[in-house]
């Protein structure tokens, strides 16, 4: 019985012992397989969409860049319906010509027309696009010389001033300025005759010696340049300059850069140079405002250049009932004038300097033939301005 137990536990351990090295078998076959052969297949290379950087084997791939979206253009503005186009340009000025024509005698010429007259600036002809004949009320600034020179010398100056300020009508504007060493404003522009006369009463008891006609123009044509529209300067004046910070030359380059200003002039103590020649006294220092003949003759030179630039005229009275008419024959001229305009040829706005030169001509093209009552001929004048300054771009 013994015998048999211990054979049925070495059966009972021999089939264990079989059991567990079935079980064994399949891992250790597995552990000792030999590995797969490689594959001939070769690795594909990334797109070169992708967007990486080249090498042996083709592009690398990495995350492609996002492609920027461009902004959207602005939209075209659009036309409405109903609204005018509109462009800028640049228009070139117009620039006015007053024209006096007249006998020798200082008659206005009538019935003149546009056709009769031709106009050059810088030897080139220009076309007339606006004619009219002015008789508008004037601006004119009266600018007297009142210095302790010679007694005769202020009366003349005072007597024209007051007949000059007689001629004035209802309408006019007028200023009142005198000067000797410096310029004194006795009145502003007003339209009241009698504001006139009070600031002309003001002259009565003379203060320096010295005539300082160069300063005292200036000044005034500074003061007038910035009034719109044409106005005159009646100058009345010995013309000798005797203590002027400024030069003829400046005096001329201000009457050129100064628009739309006609200047009269008239000179005076005629009639004490005429004595004091024929009595050989000549002329002589603290007695006359010029100190010699030779400086009168500059004096008169001077004075009729002043009127000359701008189209007005010089006047030489040797007594004094040659004033009432000289006034008449200035207002006739400042209120009877042909107006021409043009837009010059010359289109540059560089502040040059442009000489001008009028013409009046008849039907044929030739000069033009005035004739009086008796059918004979008369001789005429042209009085208009000698040229003028371009307007510069920065105006």
């Amino acid at each position: 019985m013994l015998s048999h137990l211990r054979y049925l536990r070495r059966a009972t351990v021999a089939a264990l012992v079989l059991v567990l090295l079935m079980a064994a078998a399949p891992l250790s076959a597995q552990q000792q397989a030999p590995p797969p052969p490689p594959s001939t297949t070769k690795p594909q290379p990334a797109p070169p969409e992708a967007g990486g950087p080249t090498g042996d084997t083709g592009p690398m791939a990495l995350p492609k860049k996002k492609e920027e979206t461009p902004e959207p253009k602005p939209p075209k503005a659009q036309k409405i319906e109903g609204m005018p186009e509109y462009s800028i340009h640049v228009n070139v000025p117009l620039v006015s010509v007053p024209v006096l024509v007249a006998t020798k005698d200082g008659q206005f010429i009538p019935g003149l027309k546009q056709g009769n007259f031709k106009v050059f600036e810088d030897g080139v002809e220009q076309k007339v696009t606006k004619f009219e004949i002015s008789e508008a009320p004037i601006t004119a600034v009266l600018l007297i010389e009142f210095a302790n020179t010679n007694y005769l010398f202020m009366n003349d100056a005072l007597r024209a001033s007051y007949v000059f300020a007689n001629s004035l009508k209802k309408n006019d504007w007028v200023a009142v300025i005198s000067f000797d060493m410096r310029s004194y404003i006795l009145t502003d522009f007003t339209q009241d005759k009698r504001a006139v006369f009070e600031a002309l009463n003001q002259l009565r008891v003379p203060g320096f010696s010295e005539t300082n006609v160069y300063d005292a123009l200036y000044d005034t044509l500074d003061r007038v340049a910035a009034i719109d529209g044409r106005k005159y300067v009646m100058l009345i004046s010995s013309g000798c300059d005797s203590f002027s910070r400024l030069t003829f030359d400046k005096m001329l380059k201000k009457i050129k850069e100064t628009p739309d200003v006609t200047i009269f002039t008239l000179s005076t103590g005629e009639a004490l140079r005429m004595w004091a020649e024929a009595q050989g006294l000549g002329s002589r220092q603290g007695i006359f405002p010029c100190s010699s003949t030779l400086d009168y003759l500059q004096a008169d030179n001077q004075m009729a250049t002043f009127a000359r630039m701008t189209g007005g005229r010089w006047y030489k009275p040797r007594f004094e009932g040659e004033l009432p008419e000289i006034f008449r024959d200035v207002a006739s001229n400042i209120r009877n004038q042909y107006v021409l305009a043009y837009q010059p040829t010359n289109p540059k706005l560089d502040g040059s300097y442009r000489k001008l030169k009028v013409q009046v001509v008849g039907p044929d093209g030739g000069p033009l033939k005035v004739k009086d009552q008796k059918n004979k001929d008369l001789k005429y004048s042209i009085f208009a301005r000698e040229g003028y300054t371009a307007k510069h771009e920065v105006d």
